[in-house]
C-alpha cells in the first residue's frame, strides 16, 4: 500500500514537472521545441513529456503541432486575470498614500519597453490634482514611474522627476521589488512640488506594502 505522504510527494513533483515543461515551452528562443527539446530541457524521457502534456493540452495551455509544441491559447484567459488582481491587491496602499501626500497614487507595470499604469487612486480632499488614466503608457526611460522600474537593486531608492510626462507635474516612484516575474513601480504625481526627502520614503514604504500583498 501507498502511504498518504508517498502519493503527495508524487503529485507535487508531477506538478513541478508539468510548471517545468510549460516554462520551457515559454523560454524557446527559435522555433517551437519538439518532444525532444522539452525532455532534454527538464530531465525527463520522451514518455514522461507525452503524460505531462495531456493536462496541459487539455487546459488549453499548450498545443501540439505534430512533434513540436507551442504556448496555448489558454494562457490568454489567465493572464487576463493578473491585472484586475494586481488592483485589487495594490488599491489600499495606493489609497493610503495618496490621502496623505494629497496626490495621485499609481501603479505602473513594465510591458515591454514601455510602462503601463494599471491602478490610480487620486485624493480625495484636494482642489485639484492630476487625471492618470489606467492604461495610460509611456516610456521607461521617461517619467518617474519609468525609471523606477529600471532603478538597480543595489541603485537608488526611488526616483523624482519634474514636468517629462506633462508639463509642470512632479512625480516620485520606488520599484516594487522581490515578486518574482513582475517589473513595476508605485508613485505619485502631482502639480505641487514635492519634498523628495519626505515623499520618497513614503513612497518606497507603499512599494513594500504593495509587494508583500502580491506575494
Amino acid at each position: 500500500m501507498t502511504s498518504p505522504g508517498v502519493h503527495g510527494k508524487e503529485s507535487s513533483l508531477t506538478l513541478d514537472r508539468g510548471l517545468a515543461l510549460l516554462q520551457a515551452v515559454a523560454d524557446s528562443e527559435s522555433e517551437a521545441p519538439t518532444i525532444s527539446d522539452l525532455a532534454a530541457a527538464i530531465g525527463a524521457s520522451r514518455a514522461a513529456v507525452y503524460r505531462l502534456l495531456v493536462p496541459l493540452q487539455a487546459r488549453g495551455l499548450v498545443r501540439r503541432e505534430g512533434s513540436r509544441v507551442r504556448l496555448g491559447l489558454g494562457l490568454l484567459r489567465l493572464s487576463a486575470r493578473v491585472l484586475p488582481q494586481l488592483r485589487h491587491a495594490a488599491l489600499p496602499a495606493l489609497r493610503e498614500l495618496a490621502e496623505s501626500i494629497g496626490a495621485t497614487a499609481h501603479l505602473t507595470v513594465a510591458d515591454g519597453d514601455e510602462a503601463q499604469a494599471v491602478a490610480v487612486v487620486e485624493p480625495s480632499w484636494t482642489a485639484y490634482h492630476v487625471a492618470y488614466r489606467v492604461g495610460t503608457r509611456h516610456s521607461l526611460r521617461k517619467g518617474a514611474a519609468g525609471k523606477a522600474i529600471l532603478l538597480p537593486f543595489d541603485g537608488a531608492e526611488w526616483v523624482a522627476t519634474s514636468g517629462e510626462l506633462q508639463a509642470g507635474a512632479f512625480g516620485i516612484a520606488a520599484p516594487v521589488r522581490g515578486v518574482a516575474g513582475l517589473r513595476a513601480s508605485v508613485g505619485v504625481v502631482t502639480f505641487e512640488r514635492l519634498h523628495a526627502d519626505v515623499v520618497g520614503p513614503q513612497v518606497v514604504r507603499t512599494a513594500a506594502e504593495v509587494a508583500a500583498a502580491l506575494r
